[in-house]
């Protein structure tokens, strides 16, 4: 997920990754990952594994998605990406939905 801010309300994290905060903890389908210190977005991500990057430039966080069982990505599937053309028109990634795909990215870090 992308936002602009660090500070993401339970609400705003359950929309942008698919957790949801309940008193047992995050909770996804089954699985719930109890949060013993309380909610709250970088620890909560932390805790589910979720990488958080900052881009000081462009004023953007991003929060990855989560890797309990120690891997990167837990399903092959990719999520919906939307970033504008080199014409500044919008592309969904998943317009490409069914068609064999390769992602390139580049970090100048």
């Amino acid at each position: 997920m992308l936002t602009n801010t660090r500070e993401l309300d339970a609400d705003a994290f359950h929309a942008g990754t698919g957790w949801e905060i309940k008193p047992e903890g995050a909770c996804k389908g089954e699985v719930c990952v109890p949060l013993p210190d309380g909610y709250d977005a970088a620890s909560t991500a932390a805790r589910l594994g979720m990488a958080v990057v900052h881009d000081e430039s462009a004023g953007m966080w991003a929060v990855g998605p989560e890797s309990l069982s120690g891997r990167a990505l837990t399903t092959a599937t990719a999520p919906e990406l939307v970033l504008n053309d080199l014409d500044g028109n919008e592309f969904r990634l998943s317009s490409l939905r069914g068609k064999k795909v390769v992602l390139v990215s580049w970090a100048p870090y």
